[in-house]
């Protein structure tokens, strides 16, 4: 008997292109898709580590519909050329907007410093402003818009963050021994690209409505990967739930918000942070 409602789940026949593909999340989000039959284009600035991304996905899956492709976000450009190269085969019905810059707070010399509000490198604004935001603007100007041109409309999917509706505590990040002034924080750039994501999407989302465009917004909280043991203890703290959560439990949203499983659902952001942002 056919099961109408996972039948809105099947992805045969859809091309998904995934920025930031190389990263931890990028990984998962490919794993997530090709599992439902579509045709994975994963794509990063970073060749080598696309490489070994596909690698490590064909260890896992049947990766023979995952094609990797160099692409630089912050290039109108080279987004431009990789469309067009990718387009003259196929459609790309699903856009995930991965790509960005995730600050790490370390106890490298500098980071301590300019990390800090009053500190913080315009050079380094601009850029994680360009990969995160730019960039994803960017992507769903070029493959937005092709979406919406043929009648057959699509999905644009924005990974924003539980930093884009709470702010960061900055008292996860605080070091032993460390003067206030000197203390490292999470930098303004990762709480204003998410959040600013989150009103991307749901100015797309009401753009292109009438031309069957939908987006959406998926909001993770923290993934565990092996981070420093206080830093975890300080964080679990702060969740409901008592853990951060497995880089594999956010493969189901993405299936849901990619298909047609979330045909009713546009200009959302869906946050998943073991109730980190109720509390």
């Amino acid at each position: 008997m056919k099961n109408i409602i996972l039948d809105k789940y099947n992805l045969e026949g859809r091309a998904a292109l995934i920025t930031g593909g190389a990263g931890l999340l990028g990984v998962e989000h490919a794993y997530a898709l090709l599992t439902l039959g579509a045709t994975v284009i994963l794509t990063d600035f970073d060749y080598e580590s696309l490489i070994e991304a596909e690698e490590k996905l064909k260890d896992r899956t049947d990766a023979g519909k995952l094609i990797i492709q160099k692409m630089d976000v912050t290039s109108l450009v080279d987004i431009k050329n990789t469309a067009e190269h990718i387009q003259s085969n196929s459609r790309i019905d699903i856009l995930i907007n991965n790509a960005a810059i995730d600050p790490k707070v370390t106890k490298s010399d500098g980071i301590l410093e300019t990390s800090r509000f009053e500190n913080f490198p315009l050079e380094q604004w601009n850029l994680q402003v360009n990969v995160g935001l730019t960039g994803a603007f960017l992507c769903s100007q070029i493959f937005g818009s092709a979406m919406s041109r043929d009648d057959k409309g699509g999905v644009i999917l924005n990974i924003a963050s539980d930093l884009s509706v709470i702010s960061p505590d900055q008292r996860l990040y605080r070091k032993n021994d460390i003067e206030d002034h000197m203390q490292p924080v999470k930098p303004v750039t990762y709480s204003v690209i998410k959040s600013g994501l989150v009103g991307l999407t749901r100015y797309i989302a009401t753009y292109w409505a009438d031309k069957g465009v939908r987006a959406n917004a998926l909001s993770p909280g923290g993934v565990f990967t092996g981070q420093d043991n206080d830093f975890v203890k300080r964080l679990e703290n702060l969740i409901p739930m008592g853990r951060m959560a497995d880089r594999d439990e956010y493969h189901a949203a993405i299936q849901f918000l990619c298909s047609d499983a979330s045909a009713y659902m546009n200009g959302q952001n869906i946050v998943m942070d073991g109730g980190r942002s109720i509390w």
